[in-house]
C-alpha cells in the first residue's frame, strides 16, 4: 500500500490545486468566518427578527440547500471542477447581497439569503473534494484534502476572531462584516475560476454507454450521519453540558472551542499522513472507536465532583478532537477512493447529503437528549457511533469500478499541460 511519509509544503499546495487555488480557499474561509458564526445575531440585531424565526429560517436554508446536491454531482461528472467551486462561492455572494438589501422585519428575504448561503456551503465541500481528487491521487490526495481542511479551519478561526473584535460596533459593524464577506466570496470565486481546471468525463462501464450509477455504500453513508455529530460536540453539546449542567463559566466552552480549532489546524495533516500506513476504511472505523471512547470519557467526567468535572471534560475534549481529525482525514478520502471516475461527482454529492443531514439533525438530537442526563446523551452517542464504526468496518466494497486515479491517469502529483500559465487537467 502506497503511503505518504513526508510532508512537503510545496508539493502539498500543488496537489491541492496550486497556489492561486490555496489563496482562494483562504480568502473564502476568512470571509465565511466573518459572518457565518454571527448570522443568527445579524437576523436578530440588524433585521430585528425574533430568535425563533431567525433560527427556523437558517435551518430551512441549510436543509433546502441540500436539494441542490444531485445537480452538483451531475455537473461534476460532466467534468467541471474549478467552475463548480467558483459557483459555490458566487451563490453565497447573492446570499450576502440579499442580507444587505433586506429591510428590518422581512423574514422572507432573510430566509432567501440563508438559502443561497446554504446552497453554497453545501455545494463547496463536494466540489472541492472533486477538484483535489482530480489533481492528486493516492495518499497524496488524502494529505491534500487534509491540508485544505486545516487551511479552511485556520481561515474560519481568524475571521471569527476579527468579527468578534468588531462586534462592539453593533448593527453597523455586522452590516460592514457582511459586506466584507460578500467581497471576500467574490474575490475567492474569481481566483478559483481562474485556475481553469476541467477533467474530461471518464467513460462509464455501462453497456449502453450511459453513465452508470454511483456506488451505494449505504452503510458508509448511514454511519457518516452519526459520525458528523462529533463536529457539533464542541459547539453545541459541550457548552450545553458545561453551562447548564455543571454551572461552569462560558470561558470554558470558549477555551475548548479555540483548542479544537488549533488542534485541527496543526494536527490534521500530520495525523492524516501518519494514518496513511493503514487502509482508509480501517482508519475511519478507528475514528469511530476513538469518538466512542471520548463520549464514554465525557460520561465519566460529568459524574465527578464539580471541582473535577469541568477540567476533566476539557481534557476529554482533546480525545474527541483527535477522533474528529482522524474521521475528517479518512472519510472523504475513502469516498473518493471508492468512487469510479465516471461517478465521482454523484458519489461525493451523496456523501455530502449524509453530512449535511447529520449536521442538520445533530443540534436537535443533542438538545433533546441532554435534559435526560449524561447517560442519555453520551451513552446514546457512544452506542450509535460504535455501531457506525462496526458498519464501516464490515461493509463490502461491492460493484467498485476503477476509482479516481486508478488506471485513469498517469502517476504523479499533477497531470496535464500548463496553458497560459494556468493548469488545465484532462483525465481519461
Amino acid at each position: 500500500m502506497a503511503t505518504t511519509t513526508k510532508i512537503r509544503p510545496r508539493a502539498l499546495i500543488r496537489a491541492s490545486g496550486g497556489p492561486r487555488y490555496a489563496v482562494a480557499l483562504a480568502v473564502d474561509a476568512l470571509g465565511t468566518g466573518l459572518l457565518r458564526p454571527f448570522l443568527l445575531l445579524y437576523g436578530v440585531t440588524v433585521l430585528r427578527l425574533s430568535a425563533p424565526a431567525t433560527g427556523i429560517a437558517m435551518t430551512a436554508g441549510v436543509v433546502v440547500g441540500l436539494v441542490c446536491m444531485p445537480a452538483v454531482g451531475r455537473w461534476l461528472d460532466r467534468g467541471a471542477r474549478s467552475t463548480v467551486v467558483a459557483a459555490s462561492m458566487l451563490v453565497r455572494v447573492l446570499g450576502v447581497a440579499l442580507l444587505l438589501a433586506a429591510p428590518a422585519g422581512h423574514v422572507w428575504l432573510f430566509a432567501a439569503a440563508a438559502l443561497f448561503l446554504g446552497i453554497g456551503n453545501q455545494a463547496w465541500p463536494a466540489a472541492h473534494a472533486a477538484l483535489v481528487a482530480t489533481v492528486a491521487h493516492g495518499r497524496e490526495r488524502d494529505a491534500a484534502l487534509a491540508g485544505g481542511r486545516a487551511l479552511r479551519n485556520a481561515g474560519l478561526g481568524v475571521g471569527a476572531l476579527l468579527a468578534t473584535a468588531c462586534l462592539a460596533g453593533g448593527a453597523t459593524a455586522l452590516q460592514a462584516l457582511a459586506a466584507v464577506t460578500g467581497l471576500a466570496y467574490l474575490l475567492a470565486a474569481g481566483l478559483a475560476w481562474s485556475v481553469h481546471l476541467h477533467a474530461r468525463p471518464a467513460a462509464a462501464p455501462a453497456k449502453d454507454g450511459d453513465a452508470g450509477p454511483a456506488p451505494r455504500t449505504r452503510a458508509l453513508l448511514a454511519a457518516n450521519v452519526i459520525y458528523v455529530f462529533c463536529l457539533n460536540v464542541p459547539e453545541i453539546a459541550l457548552p450545553l453540558v458545561l453551562v447548564t449542567q455543571l454551572d461552569a463559566s462560558p470561558v470554558w466552552s470558549a477555551a475548548i472551542f479555540v483548542a479544537n480549532t488549533v488542534l485541527v489546524v496543526t494536527l490534521q495533516v500530520p495525523v492524516t499522513v501518519l494514518m496513511s500506513r493503514f487502509s482508509r476504511r480501517t482508519v475511519l472505523a478507528l475514528a469511530g472507536v476513538v469518538l466512542t471512547a471520548s463520549y464514554l470519557g465525557f460520561l465519566a467526567a460529568t459524574s465527578l465532583g464539580h471541582g473535577w468535572a469541568v477540567p476533566a471534560v476539557a481534557a476529554v475534549s482533546v480525545v474527541c478532537t483527535i477522533g474528529e481529525i482522524i474521521y475528517a482525514g479518512s472519510a472523504t478520502a475513502l469516498v473518493t477512493d471508492l468512487a469510479p471516475a465516471h461517478a465521482l461527482g454523484r458519489t461525493l454529492a451523496r456523501f455530502e447529503l449524509s453530512t449535511g443531514f447529520g449536521l442538520a439533525v445533530s443540534p436537535a438530537a443533542i438538545t433533546a437528549l441532554a435534559p435526560h442526563g449524561p447517560a442519555a446523551l453520551w451513552g446514546s452517542l457512544a452506542a450509535a457511533t460504535l455501531l457506525s464504526a462496526s458498519a464501516v468496518a464490515t461493509e463490502k466494497d461491492q460493484g467498485r469500478g476503477p476509482a479516481v486515479g486508478e488506471d485513469t491517469v498517469p502517476p504523479g502529483p499533477v497531470h496535464g499541460a500548463l496553458r497560459g500559465g494556468q493548469p488545465r487537467l484532462e483525465t481519461s
